[in-house]
């Protein structure tokens, strides 16, 4: 099994780029928490069939946006949770 890595999406411009590379990742059989912070995601068609892969995969979203949760069933968190399980996390990749 691969690194448990946590990407960090906080800049909206890099938004489908942090996504990427997370099923990227995935794809190398490391173990992918994504984190879309502080922006709702601007969902397109590729955006939602990439996302879904995602989730195939076993890869997790999470989100401090309630219109993310609400709207793209993305998991909950608030920035508090962000800090705990990052420490469980052996790399993390910001975008």
């Amino acid at each position: 099994m691969g690194k448990t890595v946590a990407v960090l999406i906080r800049d909206k411009e890099r938004q489908y780029e942090g996504l990427r590379s997370s099923l990227g990742l995935l794809l190398e059989d490391h173990k992918i928490d994504m984190f879309v912070l502080d922006h709702e995601v601007e969902m397109t068609e590729e955006y939602s069939d990439n996302m879904g892969f995602i989730d195939e995969m076993g890869g997790h979203r999470f989100s401090n946006v309630p219109a993310n949760v609400e709207k793209h069933d993305f998991q909950r968190i608030s920035l508090d949770e962000l800090a705990a399980r990052l420490r469980e996390h052996e790399v993390v990749i910001p975008f």
